[in-house]
């Protein structure tokens, strides 16, 4: 079957993603081949040209994702008393990881109006006079939006660990205060999905190459990103335990190889398809009796349509 002709969505091979891609510590990034597919369907399903139709794929989740996040913004609309589902994908990766590509090609699937994306870079002045989840805490998706973090909390034991930027006694307390965190938003509704876009060094390079080839691409590149290369293992260390400590039931993390861009995409777009289906998410009834309205609505119908031809003379 050509990528053309599909119109149904191919489940992932040999169980869900979420227990396929799901990290367990401890944590071995080493042991994750960054260039492989997990759950990707043979050949005989894929055919020769498995990136179309990965692509394909992805067109046809990310349409099942728009229903979802439908049906998520209408139940928090219809009972606004009660704590509302969120749900938010929080993506972190080395340089060049895949992060904004993500987003374009998985998020933008679906509706942007419930969509609640947020990018953490340096912290402000303001934000460093208050604790590292301050600014987290302020950007949280409101009840029955999907949030996206490009970047995260997480950076404050990762670049803060290998940057030196905190003392080592304080980012190491931040693992329980995550922890912490995290447990409090899912006794919120906040539904996680914590995603590492795993590239390999060699991957990243070829990336940084591009960047500084491609004149349309160099906006993107920041002298820094060869500093961070050069502590590589350094970096993998820190996700690592960062993945290690903190990926509790309620928070778990996941590991997507993200050599590849369309494995990776096809892999997140499962991952939110299968994190929406444990919600039982439905479309709320409706509060008003339907069919007097209908009536109404059929019983002003040829006034209405009168007003209507009046105005058009």
């Amino acid at each position: 079957m050509s990528a053309s002709e599909q119109t149904e969505i191919v489940a992932p091979i040999g169980g869900s993603m979420r227990e396929l891609l799901r990290a367990t510590a401890p944590v071995d990034l080493g042991a994750i081949d960054p260039r492989s597919t997990p759950a990707l369907p043979p050949a005989e399903v894929t055919g020769e040209h498995r990136k179309s139709w990965a692509r394909e794929q992805v067109e046809l989740v990310g349409a099942e994702l728009g229903r979802q996040q439908e049906m998520l913004f209408a139940m928090a609309k219809a009972d606004s008393d009660r704590p509302a589902h969120r749900v938010l994908l929080v993506l972190q990766a080395m340089d060049c990881g895949g992060k904004d590509g993500t987003i374009k090609r998985v998020a933008g699937a679906m509706n942007p109006l419930g969509l609640h994306i947020r990018s953490f870079g340096p912290p402000t002045a303001e934000e460093l006079r208050h604790d590292f989840l301050w600014r987290i805490r302020r950007a949280l998706p409101p009840p029955g939006y999907v949030g996206v973090f490009n970047r995260s909390h997480y950076e404050d034991v990762l670049i803060a660990r290998v940057g030196s930027l905190v003392p080592e006694a304080t980012w190491r307390a931040r693992y329980d205060e995550i922890n912490s965190f995290e447990q409090e938003l899912a006794g919120d509704g906040v539904t996680l999905v914590k995603v590492m876009l795993h590239i390999s060094y060699a991957e990243q390079g070829e990336r940084l190459l591009e960047r500084l080839t491609d004149p349309r691409k160099h906006w993107k590149y920041n002298p820094s990103d060869v500093d961070s290369r050069a502590r590589w293992d350094d970096y993998q260390a820190a996700y690592a335990e960062a993945l290690s400590r903190c990926g509790p039931d309620a928070a778990p993390w996941f590991v997507v190889p993200a050599d590849r861009k369309w494995y990776r995409d096809w892999a997140v777009a499962h991952l939110l398809r299968e994190t929406f289906d444990t919600l039982h998410l439905g479309y709320p009834p409706a509060d008003f009796d339907v069919a007097r309205e209908r009536e109404r609505l059929r019983a002003g119908g040829a006034g209405a349509a009168g007003t209507a031809e009046m105005n058009d003379r």
